[in-house]
């Protein structure tokens, strides 16, 4: 039994030319002679054309791509997270017909390992070792693991159902089969990290009545890597998937 697995302006300035067209200044001219009989006309003399100067006045273009940038006008914070929901249907769909995971195909197993990962990605719970939404049974409904899903053995010979259950006041759980054995085993949790523990099995049960004291050997890690009010997702340490669904939140594990 492994559920606790041992085993990323365009500013363009453009001024047209203002070209302040300076007024001209004309003058009249007038010529002068000393005749008694005819009026006298006075010349001044001829003053120079002013020639009126340009100003350029344009700014040169920038260009366009210098101001370009690539500026998001809603900030990561304000994004909306995605919905868990339409991922989660996803995933309990694939995993429906596959017996909890005794008829995948290695095409199946690598569909909901990718299901698994974008709902991984969308986790509401970043720290599940300090969340009341950890404690009690869970029932498994897709693994990976071939010693849970005993697919070795007949159809007949297998656990029909396989439950986890883990009480984070106490860093307890355990693993539970239905019939035909009912074989059980607890263990002492050790978190590692916020959502990452190490699992130290200490008693098997046979028959859920036999108690063995199980090996030193025993041991394991277990990441909690989805977790809300009705599924729970977990990684092994030696690769296992296990996907579980909520049904006793009220479950004590024994002490």
């Amino acid at each position: 039994m492994a559920f606790l697995s041992s085993h990323s302006s365009i500013l363009t300035t453009t001024q047209s030319t203002s070209t302040h067209s300076l007024p001209k200044l004309l003058h009249c001219h007038h010529s002068s002679s000393s005749s008694a009989t005819r009026p006298t006309a006075l010349s001044f003399p001829n003053k120079p054309t002013i020639t009126p100067h340009t100003h350029n006045l344009s700014t040169p273009s920038v260009p366009i791509n210098k101001w370009r940038t690539n500026v998001s006008f809603f900030p990561t914070f304000l994004k909306k997270p995605k919905d868990a929901k339409p991922i989660k249907e996803e995933l309990l769909e694939a995993i429906a017909p596959l017996d909890r995971g005794a008829d995948a195909t290695p095409e199946d197993q690598q569909r909901i390992d990718q299901i698994a990962r974008k709902l991984e990605a969308v986790n509401p719970t970043k720290e599940p070792l300090k969340s009341d939404l950890l404690d009690g049974k869970w029932e498994l409904i897709y693994t990976t693991s071939t010693s849970i899903l005993q697919t070795q053995r007949p159809k007949f010979l297998r656990s029909r159902t396989n439950y986890q259950a883990i009480n984070v006041d106490t860093l307890r759980a355990q693993n539970m089969e239905s019939w035909p054995f009912f074989n059980q085993v607890t263990a002492d949790l050790t978190p590692l990290n916020a959502r990452k523990v190490a699992v130290k099995f200490d008693f098997f049960k046979i028959a859920g009545l036999i108690p063995i004291k199980a090996p030193d050997r025993a041991r394991g890690t277990l990441d909690i890597t989805y977790l809300d009010e009705e599924l729970r997702v977990s990684r092994g340490d030696k690769g296992n998937l296990f996907i579980l669904k909520m049904i006793d939140r009220s479950y004590r594990v024994p002490v």
